[in-house]
């Protein structure tokens, strides 16, 4: 091994000595090497080859993986200054354009135009039966209520104190206390005190005479207004004052408190805007007008709390029940729906329903429109899956929102019947004056 080693040392030793010389040259006689008086062209280097480019990509992909990468913020104050950093972007960029990739509501379409499967959502107002568009209902119904006066003012003065008036909590205290007044003059008849009712009392001023409709209340059922001295004052003031006739008959005020108590407010009703349609293959295809997705204020305004909630729950881990409670919610936002029924002859039974509508609403639909409407059958949602009539779950928790096509079919024993019978289970179900309205779905 050490003789290994100085040979190794002298080869070194004598690489290092210089150019090498013959023996019977002397020094003197060596002429000196001309320099070249350009410098030589260097040849151009050639890139490399397509084997050696493929050889490097993937020894860069070998350290790629090998580097540690780098970790996001784990404790949760750092996650959620993330996520509020997020959802500011998103904010700022909402005004403008969507983000790509974001859930999106479908975009409505154009409400004129005529390939909609419905024009919109109407409603059915109670008083007049005429039918309303979604920013035409308040209006109407105030009309009508205030044109009723001249024909029932008692029933028109009650209507507008629980139409007019949107706050419920203040509407019921008022209506209390005009039944108090009431029980008190229908259980001491004889007692004078009770048939006057100071109009600048305390409890009538914060209670009664803020309501709309209460002043025409009174005075409907047969009360008076009338200055009346009071003790111990100079002037006298002004009391509502029941008349003589009125107190005769004290089973109409009884009648009238009760009309007042059990009273609702009057809503225009949600129209069916019932359609039938021939067979189609265009069945499940839905083009909803912008009805069934613009949101309200306060809908608008429960949409910008739920992505404040947002920052809480991205920062946390999820249960499944809690991500089935978000799906939930997401559903929810949909104040409408538009369903479809294909019935046994390939015919389709359109209707508009509440998303919040429960699902015996649709039987109750359906059932209007049979011949034979005693005749028990079921709804099939997609998939097969059986929608009983006596569940309590509404549309929007089935999914049935903002569209959804749903199949007929009979109940087991009713089909074996009708079989039996020898008749086509396949024939048509529906009313006559309902086959004479069918249209082409386009």
């Amino acid at each position: 091994m050490k003789k290994f080693f100085q040979e190794i040392k002298a080869d070194i030793k004598f690489k290092s000595a210089g150019p090498g010389q013959k023996l019977t040259e002397s020094v003197g006689e060596r002429a000196p090497k001309e320099k070249p008086t350009q410098p030589a062209l260097r040849q151009a280097r050639q890139g490399p080859t397509d084997e050696a480019q493929m050889a490097a990509a993937a020894a860069l992909a070998r350290l790629e993986q090998k580097q540690p990468r780098a970790r996001g913020p784990t404790s949760q104050e750092s996650i959620r200054n993330q996520v509020r950093k997020e959802l500011r972007a998103e904010a700022t960029v909402s005004g403008s354009t969507e983000a790509p990739g974001s859930n999106t509501v479908p975009k409505a379409k154009e409400e004129g135009s005529a390939h909609l499967a419905v024009p919109g959502v109407c409603f059915t107002c109670p008083l007049t039966g005429a039918t309303l568009r979604k920013d035409q209902r308040d209006a109407h119904i105030k009309e009508a209520i205030l044109s009723h006066f001249s024909t029932d003012p008692v029933a028109a003065s009650i209507m507008k104190i629980h139409t007019f008036n949107k706050d419920r909590d203040r509407v019921k205290l008022g209506v209390d206390t005009i039944a108090k007044y009431l029980d008190n003059i229908c259980l001491h008849p004889e007692e004078e005190k009770y048939r006057k009712i100071k109009l600048q009392n305390r409890v009538f001023q914060e209670r009664i005479n803020c309501l709309e409709g209460t002043h025409e209340f009174f005075e409907a059922i047969g009360f008076q207004k009338a200055l009346l001295p009071v003790p111990d004052q100079e002037g006298p003031e002004e009391f509502y004052v029941l008349s003589e006739g009125v107190l005769a008959q004290p089973q109409s005020l009884q009648r009238h408190k009760e009309q007042l108590l059990v009273a609702e407010p009057v809503r225009a009703t949600l129209a069916r805007q019932r359609r039938l349609f021939r067979p189609s293959p265009m069945a499940s295809q839905f083009e909803l007008p912008g009805d069934f997705y613009n949101l309200t204020a306060e809908e608008i305004k429960r949409e910008q709390r739920l992505r404040s909630e947002a920052v809480e729950r991205l920062s946390v881990l999820r249960t499944k029940a809690m991500r089935e409670r978000e799906e939930q919610r997401e559903l929810r936002k949909y104040t409408y729906t538009l369903l479809r029924v294909r019935l046994p002859d390939g015919c389709l039974l359109q209707g508009t329903f509440y998303a919040r509508e429960r699902v015996a609403a649709l039987y109750a639909f359906v059932r209007e429109a049979l011949r034979n409407d005693w005749l028990p059958f079921d709804l099939l949602a997609s998939g097969g899956q059986r929608l009983s009539e006596d569940e309590s779950l509404a549309f929007n928790e089935c999914g049935l929102v903002p569209s959804a096509l749903l199949t007929f079919s009979w109940d087991a024993a009713v089909l074996e019947d009708i079989k039996a019978a020898g008749a086509d289970p396949d024939s048509s179900i529906l009313k006559p004056e309902l086959l004479a309205a069918i249209e082409k779905l386009s």
